[in-house]
């Protein structure tokens, strides 16, 4: 049957299709670009479009934006994603539980109104350099799907690669759509030097297709701790409370496995697609130094950057001037708060550090010098061992922080443009461009910008103790 035919076939106006983003995510592998708090998903590589916007737009028009839904966890959706995640429907994790429980939950709360939509479920962090030919193999998929097959997307391998799981699959019939055979976890180098001499086998990408209801039944058969849970979300959803409200007060309950080895490996419904569509994981830098734009010595390089000499190297640069000088196969990323420098072939161990980074209490993995907030961001410029921490603050126009307070620390706010109204105790009063006030200890106090101009400030804190952890929250108009 041609795409032709196919598309014919799926009718928008009878067939209901949702994509369904996976958007969580702890930010490691990418370090110290990403961060536990905004992972790659939120990061635009390219210096463009970040990956999750990427996503969406190659499904356009086959899904619209109105029909994407995003499950990502709660620190994403209340945090430094906040505005990315704005424009679409989002559910969001109390705490990571990985695929199944998360495609669980997208798949109830698609059918929770009694609809049965095909769900095109998609990380949010990958690139494909073919989208026309990934729309072609997507409708397909969703042809499959309509006839209840679990559809995955399985890329030709191009060597043996260690780094994903394979999935064996033998030709039908139908030379679109191949019986799966069985799922095999990452292997050892001589198992997948053996997988690319027996052909047959392809990459598993975690990119599926399916009816709503299908996944459900079986992760119902298969994973019944999972579907347990979900119908406790639904019933009290039924009864009257937010869909939401249920995950939050259930969902740490659930089990964390992945739906390939919870229902996939297990099931008698899976099919595969056969993909050539330029995918890249880019699960390290040395994955985005390949698909990166190169000069003619194999560098790729982004910002301001001085190279002499060099070959075959990733440099890049967020804050400051880099110059590298008769460096050969090297992976060179710098942000105002670290700098990492590898061996092209050993940028995959980057989880290392962030695991090294973790065991010493540290917070460069865990958010940028510079953080995104819903109501703007702050930047800390220096924060000293003596009791002191120097901050400049931006507040967007309309927006105002929580009213909070500290029990270890005092504020100064010193406007440097704008003009802010603040909460202080029992005042409100409006501080102008040049002008000061000061938050003690304890006190009750909210930042407004009320005008039509971005609102900047410095604020430098004083105390024994300076964690962003010190907060007690009373109102906030972000749900956090």
């Amino acid at each position: 049957m041609t795409d032709t035919a196919i598309s014919r076939m799926i009718n928008p106006d009878t067939l209901q299709i949702h994509a369904v983003i996976l958007a969580g995510g702890s930010g490691s592998r990418l370090w110290p670009l990403s961060r536990q708090h905004l992972p790659k998903q939120f990061l635009a590589l390219d210096g463009k479009a970040t990956l999750l916007q990427t996503t969406i737009d190659r499904l356009s028009p086959t899904i619209q934006k109105q029909d994407v839904l995003i499950v990502t966890q709660e620190s994403h959706a209340k945090g430094e994603a906040y505005q990315a995640l704005l424009p679409y429907k989002t559910l969001y994790e109390p705490i990571g539980r990985n695929t199944a429980p998360a495609i669980a939950l997208a798949a109830a709360y698609l059918t929770a109104k009694g609809a049965d939509p095909i769900m095109v479920v998609l990380p949010a962090d990958h690139i494909i350099k073919d989208e026309e030919r990934f729309r072609a193999h997507l409708l397909v998929a969703i042809q499959a799907a309509q006839d209840g097959r679990l559809v995955t997307f399985g890329i030709e391998p191009t060597h043996p690669d260690t780094g994903f799981g394979y999935i064996k699959a033998q030709h039908t019939e139908d030379m679109q759509v191949y019986k799966v055979e069985r799922f095999t976890e990452k292997p050892d180098l001589e198992t997948a030097e053996y997988f690319l001499r027996e052909g047959g086998y392809y990459w598993n990408s975690g990119m599926f297709v399916w009816r709503a209801s299908v996944i459900l039944a079986e992760i119902k058969q298969h994973l019944p701790a999972v579907h347990e849970i979900v119908e406790t979300i639904l019933s009290e959803n039924r009864a009257g409370a937010m869909f939401q409200q249920a995950v939050e007060r259930h969902f740490s309950a659930m089990p964390s496995i992945s739906i390939d080895y919870g229902v996939l490996e297990k099931s008698d419904r899976v099919s595969l697609i056969p993909c050539d569509i330029g995918w890249n994981d880019v699960g390290s830098w040395h994955a985005v130094h390949e698909i990166s734009a190169q000069d003619e010595h194999g560098n790729a390089l982004q910002g301001n950057i001085i190279a002499v000499e060099c070959k075959n190297s990733l440099i890049r640069a967020e804050k400051r001037l880099v110059a590298a000088i008769g460096v050969e196969d090297l992976c060179v990323i710098e942000t105002a708060d670290a700098v990492l420098i590898s061996k092209n072939d050993q940028t995959q161990r980057v989880r290392e550090v962030v695991d090294m980074l973790q065991e010493k209490g540290a917070t460069e993995h865990i958010y940028h010098a510079k953080v995104n907030r819903p109501w703007g961001c702050y930047t800390v410029l220096e924060e000293a061992s003596d009791g002191f921490k120097l901050k400049r603050i931006e507040v967007a126009p309309g927006a105002r922080l929580s009213l909070q307070s500290h029990a270890h620390r005092s504020e100064h706010w010193v406007v440097v443009s704008g003009t802010a109204t603040v909460t202080n105790g029992d005042e409100v009063i409006t501080v102008h461009k040049n002008q000061s006030t000061y938050i003690p200890i304890g006190t009750k106090h909210r930042l407004e910008n009320l005008g039509s101009e971005p609102l900047h400030i410095v604020e430098i804190q004083v105390g024994d103790y300076l964690g962003e952890d010190d907060l007690q929250r009373y109102e906030d108009h972000y749900g956090r």
